[in-house]
């Protein structure tokens, strides 16, 4: 009987090492999407990413049929002014925090028409903002980030290969730009 208390024991104590070593990994990861991400794209504005290859690829998973660009936000200076053409087949966009949590996501259907447009700002930001009675939660749409930094991806679909440079020329004319804060 005091074998299988010492067995049970064990298990459970590898279990909560095991479960504390899983929940920890992501933090102390050095080459999360982040850091991946920071030698190719610029702050405020977006980049195109090149395709992914079976031999070489930025993000893990990523899917040869979408065109994808980033945006490396940093919202200490000002909020974010983003306008993002939709493409003809399908349009998201999605937003991470710095440590690649997704707590936004919208696409092209949702957004109703020709173009994504959205304000980006912290909840410090959004409370400094001016109450305008004549402009409606439809007209502009305001998303708070929890954190001041983080990414913005944006994908277009190619339903067919001949179509991605069209799908790449609608990311190329996507805007994330800085508005100041007065």
């Amino acid at each position: 009987m005091r074998w299988l208390l010492w067995i049970f024991g064990g298990m459970l104590l590898g279990g909560v090492v095991h479960l504390g070593a899983v929940l920890m990994l992501p933090r102390t990861a050095t080459q999360d999407a982040y850091a991946r991400l920071e030698s190719v794209t610029k702050v405020n504005g977006f980049v195109p990413l090149p395709l992914p290859t079976s031999e070489q690829t930025i993000l893990p998973f990523m899917d040869p049929a979408f065109a994808v660009a980033v945006c490396r936000y940093d919202l200490s200076a000002g909020f974010i002014k983003l306008t993002a053409p939709v493409s003809q087949a399908y349009t998201s966009v999605t937003f991470y925090t710095r440590r690649d949590i997704a707590y936004y996501a919208i696409n092209d259907r949702a957004a109703g028409r020709r173009a994504i447009e959205l304000d980006l700002m912290t909840a410090e930001q959004r409370g400094q903002q001016p109450d305008d009675e004549e402009v409606t939660a439809a007209d502009r749409l305001i998303i708070e980030s929890p954190t001041e930094t983080g990414l913005i991806v944006l994908r277009a679909l190619a339903p067919e290969p001949g179509l991605l440079a069209m799908a790449q020329a609608s990311l190329n004319s996507a805007r994330c730009e800085i508005q100041r804060v007065p």
